[in-house]
């Protein structure tokens, strides 16, 4: 395998997104000059591909955080690969550029590169994050997924969006756009928790068959600050397997769980705001697993997920029923 190649990966739109990138979701505890900070830290180590999202409410920090680095000539914007969500409340089509909108506001961008559909299920649209009655129940909203992705198609065709996609979706749930009447752009990835205790085997070779990049949330496996995380589940980068893998090629467990999905074909987002991790995470293009480095530590599955989302789970739409 040629390592450099995988220092970008082409998209079924024809445009390219680089395979590793900077995850900036943080507990509510984690101040925002902290997200901004990490951000320009990881510019200067060499990251060029950064994940936010309209609900991780870090967008104008991220914004500023890349400007300056701008103005100080490190990087142009164009060396930036930014991606952004549409969150759960404005899925209603003639919300989906609206919300667009008020994340390049904060952003201080013309455009971002990538838009997705941050999670399947609506919600009521309003000023809340996550709308409740007053019983404290979840109010869900009535939306047509596949009107909502005819609106993310006017977001690419205005420029706001180089390119869109989704995110938490299952294979059903891709069918259902796949084969929607007047499609005109497919996917161009999927983001999902995706780690060694979680491959998406299925998911991956189902999306790799229609051409759809999956990009790995929880790639390192997550953090147990995040009031959204299973908090029994095992700690991934103390894994003995995995660690004696890193062992042998002097290499942390981060590194080698981020070299796996890049060997995997996965775009791989990588979360830290240490300044060692950050630096330590980037370096993942020069050095290679071997085929049975890949085959025990794909063994290492074992359908655990960090993020359940359960305040959704009684939706129809809910996607973690299914099994891929």
């Amino acid at each position: 395998m040629n390592l450099m190649k995988l220092r970008s990966v082409k998209l079924n739109d024809g445009l390219s997104m680089p395979p590793l990138g900077f995850g900036t979701s943080a507990p509510s505890k984690v101040p925002k000059t902290e997200v901004e900070e990490a951000v320009k830290r990881a510019i200067d180590v060499g990251y060029r591909h950064f994940d936010s999202a309209y609900m991780y409410l870090n967008e104008e920090e991220i914004g500023r955080a890349i400007q300056r680095k701008i103005a100080d000539g490190t990087v142009k914007r164009e060396d930036i690969f930014y991606t952004s969500k549409v969150w759960v409340t404005f899925l209603r089509p003639e919300l989906v550029q609206t919300n667009l909108e008020m994340s390049l506001k904060k952003l201080g961008f013309s455009y971002v590169d990538l838009y997705l559909i941050h999670f399947p299920v609506p919600l009521k649209p309003g000023e809340e994050l996550f709308p409740k009655d007053k019983d404290g129940k979840i109010i869900f909203d009535r939306v047509d997924l596949c009107a909502t992705w005819e609106a993310m198609e006017k977001c690419k065709d205005s420029g706001l969006a180089k390119s869109i996609g989704v995110s938490n979706f299952n294979r059903r749930q891709l069918e259902r756009i796949l084969s929607k009447p007047r499609l005109k752009y497919k996917p161009v990835c999927n983001q999902v928790e995706c780690h060694l205790y979680f491959n998406q085997s299925k998911l991956l070779e189902f999306c790799k068959s229609k051409d759809i990049i999956l990009t790995a949330y929880g790639a390192l496996g997550s953090d147990f600050g995040k009031e959204w995380v299973n908090q029994d589940a095992p700690v991934l980068l103390k894994d003995p397997v995995l660690n004696a893998v890193a062992a042998r090629h002097g290499r942390t467990p981060a590194q080698v769980a981020l070299r796996f999905q890049l060997q995997r074909g996965v775009v791989a987002l990588a979360k830290s705001f240490n300044e060692k991790r950050i630096r330590e995470n980037f370096q993942v293009f020069d050095f290679q697993l071997t085929p049975e480095d890949m085959e025990t530590l794909s063994s290492l599955n074992k359908n655990i997920r960090y993020f359940s989302d359960t305040l959704f789970a009684n939706h129809p739409d809910y996607p973690f029923n299914d099994e891929d």
